[in-house]
């Protein structure tokens, strides 16, 4: 089949969905515009881990689990360099109903499916050994960890467990305690990396600071006219084919374009705390589990460089708003979140609430970790809206759907489903002809092997400082692959 020439695509938000997808295209050879009303590259709600197998999910299926171990072992090959590669611990308290032999028969499901993948590819290799994907430390073990010196820089399972051993209340929890190669993701290192390669690729236009005000399909053929503004000066542009990767926002595309939908869209926050006593210690990741929505709900503990901590609550006082879970209606695509939820996505945060539900997740991490009562607040939190496709609230796998002819409508609800999304999106673009069927399913990508770590840690910690938040976000903990 002759390819078609001088193919233009429009990508619209420039998430990690539409600027990995940006990034992909250009590299094939399209010629791609990306839109984005921010200033910079990868905003939206945070994201700091793998989700390997989601394990942080007890409630999912294991099917979506699976999907979420392949999918990351994907992801974490295309862009090992916003990777974090520290472990994750789980530990269940002693008010939980259920036990850690509730999770054992699910690990032991995505141990084997990891080992079955690098049988596969060794290059699937990267959560470490698979007879080593998680890993059972009972009290006793525990105990003894506890009596053993911090380590500068952790390397084995066991060293990165005495932070963990002599700071937790193990009265708090119930053993065995486990720990899972389940790694860290850094958001401003991702937009940082992307940002570097995209300015490198001469088919790529960025329009930063541009906001897309009206879309209209064209009466001669299947393309489509974006109309546009960026500094009070609207302008319209033709295009063969539209990506809509708006994120929460997507709603408001499917209006202008009249394509079908059902979703919701999902306010989310993340809250970032200082503990001054810790600054020179490198943690894990530790997940307290719990019921979501409770006053017990999930505790989670993410390590950042200089003694910053990211906390999710899983209560209504923290992470979760009672009223910040909504769904589109008959009349609209765009699920309206309250005007008290706008305003802080659009404008900011109240020195208020940041104090308090900062200082309720340090109370909700400290009844496991006494000492980490003494944490003060950080900065502003992570926050932003996410979207749902349908109407399962607990959906953890999605990828991308085609409500209409020449668009896709990403919809990705975890950061490693994008390079799926990718797939699905370049298979109906050689199906139109405008790529070679021998592209499909490519990884290596030039732009991204040709990258700096040093101009990736620059420009990471300046987005970082431009968003008001400490640079310290921006680094990684570890910057280099263990073997638990």
């Amino acid at each position: 089949m002759m390819l078609k020439q001088n193919a233009k695509i429009a990508v619209i938000g420039g998430g990690i969905a539409g600027a990995s997808t940006a990034l992909y295209l250009s590299e094939m050879g399209l010629k791609v515009t990306l839109f984005e009303k921010e200033e910079s590259l990868v905003n939206g709600p945070p994201w700091c881990h793998l989700h390997a197998g989601g394990n942080l999910y007890p409630d999912i299926s294991d099917e979506q689990c699976i999907t979420l171990l392949r999918q990351s072992i994907d992801f974490l090959r295309f862009y090992p360099f916003c990777v974090d590669y520290r472990p994750t611990v789980i530990a269940i308290p002693v008010d939980c109903t259920k036990s850690a032999s509730h999770l054992l028969p699910r690990l032991e499901k995505l141990k084997n499916e990891y080992a079955k993948l690098i049988e596969k590819d060794p290059a699937n290799k990267v959560l470490g050994e698979a007879a080593e994907y998680y890993r059972l430390y009972d009290k006793e073990k525990i105990e003894a960890l506890k009596k053993r010196p911090l380590v500068k820089k952790p390397f084995r399972a066991d060293e990165w467990l005495i932070p963990f051993a002599k700071s937790v209340d193990l009265n708090t929890i119930q053993f065995p305690v486990i720990l899972v190669q389940e790694y860290g993701l850094n958001l401003f290192r991702a937009g940082a990396g992307i940002t570097l390669a995209l300015r490198e690729i001469g088919s790529c236009h960025v329009r930063f600071a541009t906001t897309v005000s009206d879309i209209s399909q064209e009466r001669t053929n299947d393309g489509w006219i974006v109309q546009y503004e960026k500094d009070a000066v609207s302008q319209k542009e033709h295009f063969d084919y539209l990506i809509n990767a708006s994120g929460f926002r997507t709603g408001k595309i499917d209006d202008m374009v009249g394509a079908p939908c059902e979703r919701m869209v999902e306010f989310k926050a993340a809250y970032v705390s200082r503990w001054e006593k810790s600054e020179d210690t490198l943690w894990p990741e530790i997940v307290f589990h719990g019921e979501r929505g409770t006053p017990r709900g999930m505790a989670q503990f993410t390590p950042y460089p200089g003694g910053y901590f990211q906390l999710h609550g899983m209560t209504k006082d923290i992470t979760l708003y009672p009223d910040g879970l909504v769904a589109n209606t008959p009349l609209s695509c765009q699920p309206q979140l309250g005007r008290n939820f706008m305003q802080k996505i659009e404008k900011a945060w109240s020195q208020e609430e940041t104090k308090e539900r900062t200082q309720s997740a340090i109370r909700h991490i400290s009844r496991f970790i006494p000492g980490f009562a003494d944490a003060k607040v950080g900065s502003k939190p992570l926050f932003g809206a996410q979207q749902i496709p349908g109407d399962d609230p607990t959906l953890r796998v999605a990828e991308v759907s085609f409500p209409m002819e020449h668009y896709a409508r990403c919809e990705i609800v975890k950061v490693s489903s994008i390079l799926d999304m990718i797939d699905a999106i370049v298979r109906e673009l050689i199906k139109l002809g405008y790529l070679d069927g021998s592209v499909c399913g490519k990884r290596e990508l030039q732009h991204l092997k040709n990258l700096q770590e040093e101009a990736i840690n620059t420009l990471a910690r300046k987005i970082a400082k431009e968003r008001a938040y400490p640079e310290s976000l921006a680094d990684r903990n570890v910057a280099y692959p263990n073997a638990f």
